[in-house]
């Protein structure tokens, strides 16, 4: 018989008491029936499109159990959702959790991911609504947002034109070091290197993205979550559009020495690595001088221009060219 703490009721109520946020925030009075019914009502605001997303996150392909922390775990499974938020300047409201599991891993290990989902929750005003359980030999996680945006205001990755300024915010390649770090030293986890933190902390650019989605000065935006060379190829063909990308121009990651030693050039990283979770956008040359060079504490790089040819070309120094063909994570 099945011990009564490992029953699914349990486990619902586990979750629920972990993850439950205060009925004072916005996207908590967002949900006007939440948890402990066949399913959520949701209450949009008058004068906002919905936005919806959902994100796997499994055991395996996206992460290892024997390496990454359960809170980490927790916390990346809603930020990895949010930044699709995030990509369309919109406001995250709540979400729904689907959780698959083994037993083994219903006790500690389960409330080490709560704590982990919970803070993520909290910090960035994302409520849960509900979702499912079951058991299975392998974590599996899917979360389901809902969000909100201004009519009308919302970024898509088709509205590039030939001339706008290409940006990206944050620094390239941080996330793909951190992972390849971590699996150069599995157990010897260092919680003040930077790059690990990036790969199992990362964070949404949800502040950028609203503003940028506010003030109109995106004219197309997605979320870096597969390389630079994979997403930007996609808001190129979203926009039947091309791009030259400076290879100096670039944020790759400051510690090249550190990079090398993990087996990997800092341009490589920059280009090809998956899982930033930082913004890419393009801006109408005569809007340019309105960006600052970062946005509360988050540098805004411009690396290029759209152009009318199809196809993405690197430029690298002393006027050489190459096309830069997709190189980032791709899970087939």
């Amino acid at each position: 018989m099945r011990q009564e703490n490992n029953s699914e009721n349990s486990i619902l109520k586990r979750i629920f008491a972990r993850a439950a946020d205060s009925a004072e925030n916005l996207a908590a009075r967002a949900v006007r029936l939440g948890i402990g019914d066949d399913a959520a009502l949701f209450r949009p605001r008058r004068g906002h499109e919905t936005i919806l997303t959902c994100d796997w996150f499994l055991e395996g392909t996206h992460f290892r159990s024997d390496q990454h922390p359960a809170d980490a775990v927790g916390w990346k499974c809603l930020v990895r959702a949010l930044s699709d938020v995030a990509a369309m300047g919109g406001v995250p409201r709540c979400f729904l959790l689907s959780l698959a599991l083994p037993e083994s891993h219903t006790g500690r290990w389960l409330d080490a991911f709560l704590g982990g989902l919970r803070r993520a929750s909290r910090k960035f005003n994302c409520t849960l609504a509900g979702g499912d359980t079951t058991r299975c030999r392998e974590i599996l996680t899917n979360v389901t947002i809902v969000g909100e945006i201004r009519e009308a205001r919302a970024v898509l990755r088709s509205g590039a034109r030939a001339g706008d300024v290409i940006y990206v915010t944050g620094r390239l390649g941080e996330a793909e070091l951190g992972l390849r770090i971590l699996r150069s030293s599995p157990g010897q986890m260092r919680p003040g290197n930077a790059m690990l933190k990036k790969h199992l902390y990362p964070e949404p650019r949800l502040a950028v993205g609203q503003w940028l989605a506010e003030k109109r000065l995106a004219t197309s935006m997605m979320d870096l979550s597969d390389g630079l060379s994979s997403d930007l190829s996609r808001l190129c063909a979203a926009g039947r559009v091309g791009a030259d990308v400076e290879s100096g121009k670039l944020p790759v990651v400051q510690h090249s020495s550190t990079s090398r030693g993990a087996g990997v050039h800092p341009l490589h990283l920059a280009l090809h690595g998956g899982d930033d979770y930082e913004l890419l956008f393009t801006v109408r040359p005569s809007k340019v001088n309105m960006l600052p060079k970062a946005f509360r504490g988050v540098p805004l790089t411009a690396i290029g221009r759209i152009t009318e040819q199809r196809g993405v070309v690197l430029l690298k120094q002393a006027g050489r060219e190459r096309q830069l063909h997709p190189g980032g994570w791709d899970p087939f």
